[in-house]
């Protein structure tokens, strides 16, 4: 298969960018999208030119650090997919492809298509976490948890903090990731005490990094390797309601 890309190329936050274009063949239906850009890097390599910078690590859809938009979209075609579980199948041959990276003001660009992410940690460290000292893991059931609150609580922490919700998100908003973090902890028994100051002080946190406001767009959803539904904000803002009162 034969491929025509343009990938943004961009030497650090302070440069302007620009899209450079390339042209790659060979490339078996089977690869993953980050295996191409493999390929397109070494014969970059080999040809004396700078590789394509991106971020990567498991492979395996597990890590969220293959963030990149594909044709405008966070992650590429695929639905419930990280860029590195694309495969080139999922495009028809010949087709032009454009690759960028996360496009928000709290996701500074490195280097081409690699972005500062470390907002996110910013959030986590503002609430994402239970203080009290509940000590080892305890044995199975012995916790007692609704399944429903138990169900709820999971589906939230899939979130892999990826960022696709903000590079989606027409405001630049990181509500579904906070809701996700917010919502797998406020759900469980250990995480109850400090549910209201936790949806208060990462909300908080949110919004001073420059994140956008949510306006139920639902693009957040749409892209979301893990499924994380639009609830998940709900809840987030019921907890905040609850807290402000």
């Amino acid at each position: 298969m034969k491929f025509t890309l343009r990938v943004w190329r961009q030497d650090n936050q302070f440069d302007r960018g620009r899209l450079v274009m390339y042209v790659v063949d060979d490339i078996t239906p089977d690869m993953s999208f980050l295996e191409m850009l493999d390929v397109l890097n070494e014969r970059l390599i080999a040809s004396g030119e700078e590789p394509i910078a991106f971020d990567h690590d498991c492979r395996e859809g597990i890590c969220g650090m293959c963030g990149m938009m594909i044709n405008g979209v966070a992650h590429g075609p695929a639905k419930a997919t990280t860029t590195c579980q694309l495969h080139m199948r999922d495009f028809s041959e010949n087709e032009p492809i454009v690759i960028e990276p996360w496009r928000a003001r709290p996701f500074p660009v490195v280097k081409d298509l690699v972005v500062d992410r470390s907002a996110f940690d910013r959030i986590i460290e503002s609430g994402g976490y239970i203080t009290a000292p509940t000590g080892s893991a305890p044995d199975a059931n012995a916790v007692p948890v609704p399944k429903p609150d138990a169900d709820l609580a999971f589906e939230a922490a899939a979130c892999i903090g990826c960022g696709a919700c903000v590079a989606a998100c027409p405001n630049g908003s990181a509500m579904l990731f906070t809701a996700a973090k917010t919502t797998h902890l406020g759900l469980l028994p250990q995480g109850q005490p400090e549910r209201p100051a936790r949806a208060l002080a990462m909300v908080e946190t949110h919004d001073a990094l420059g994140f956008g406001g949510c306006t139920n767009s639902g693009e957040c959803t749409a892209v979301c390797p893990k499924g994380i539904p639009l609830a998940a904000i709900a809840q987030l803002n019921r907890d905040v309601l609850k807290a402000s009162l």
